[in-house]
């Protein structure tokens, strides 16, 4: 894959990756995608949340829950 960029968009490439550690463009770019895929599921599961019915009180029992559901999602 070949990305065509400006060379204000190019100049601020590489400043990130001198600055942040990256090796290559291609890790930099790598990285904002994964990023981007992330806050594209987290804005998924808020929506997901704010239509649901309400389910009770939110109390210490409900977070741990909620805890041990996630970690069981992250190991499939």
């Amino acid at each position: 894959m070949n990305i065509s960029l400006s060379e204000s968009l190019k100049s601020f490439v590489e400043d990130q990756i001198a600055s942040n550690g990256y090796s290559t463009s291609s890790e930099y770019v790598r990285e904002l995608i994964r990023k981007d895929r992330d806050r594209q599921r987290l804005r998924a599961l808020v929506l997901d949340g704010a239509a649901s019915p309400k389910a009770g009180m939110a109390d210490a029992d409900y977070f741990k829950r909620l805890r041990n559901r996630i970690r069981e999602d992250d190991r499939r």
